[in-house]
C-alpha cells in the first residue's frame, strides 16, 4: 500500500510506469555488467552511493572503479525477482528490489544475490541511480 492507502508497484497506473521503468533498467543493467562493467559509471551521478558488500563509495567516478576493480573478470547474471515502488519523497523517483543468482567464470556453484536501486529522474527525461546497496545473501 501507498501512502495514500492504495496498493502500489506493478497493478495500474503509475505503478505499471514503475514496473516498465524497473524491469527495462534491471535488464540493461545486469546485461551491462555482464558485458562490459566499465560503463556502468555513466548510470550514476555525482551524488550517487554505492553500498557493495558493507563497502560504501560516492560519486560516478568512485563507483565506476569500484566496480571495474571487482575481484572477477566475466559473471552472468540470472534475475529471479524485479520489486518496485515509486517514492514519493523524491517526485518521479522509484525503488528497485532485485533478487537473483550469480555465475562467476570458472566457479562450479552460483552466489545468490539482492541488490536495491533508488532511480532518480535526470534533467534528460530519463533515470540515474541515486543510491545502490549490494549483497551476497549466504546460507
Amino acid at each position: 500500500m501507498d501512502g495514500q492507502g492504495q496498493p502500489g508497484g506493478g497493478s495500474g497506473g503509475a505503478g505499471s510506469d514503475c514496473d516498465a521503468v524497473a524491469r527495462a533498467f534491471v535488464e540493461y543493467y545486469y546485461n551491462t555488467f555482464d558485458a562490459n562493467r566499465g560503463a556502468l559509471a555513466a548510470l550514476y551521478g555525482h551524488t550517487s552511493m554505492l553500498s557493495f558488500e558493507g563497502h560504501a563509495v560516492a560519486g560516478a567516478e568512485e563507483i565506476g572503479r569500484k566496480l571495474a576493480q571487482l575481484p572477477f573478470d566475466q559473471c552472468r547474471h540470472s534475475i529471479c525477482t524485479v520489486d518496485c515502488q515509486p517514492s514519493p519523497s523524491l517526485p518521479g523517483s522509484i525503488l528497485v528490489f532485485v533478487s537473483g543468482n550469480l555465475q562467476l567464470a570458472g566457479e562450479e556453484h552460483q552466489l545468490r544475490f539482492s541488490q536495491m536501486f533508488q532511480l532518480v529522474p535526470n534533467e534528460q527525461g530519463s533515470f540515474f541511480v541515486q543510491n545502490d546497496i549490494f549483497r551476497l545473501n549466504y546460507g
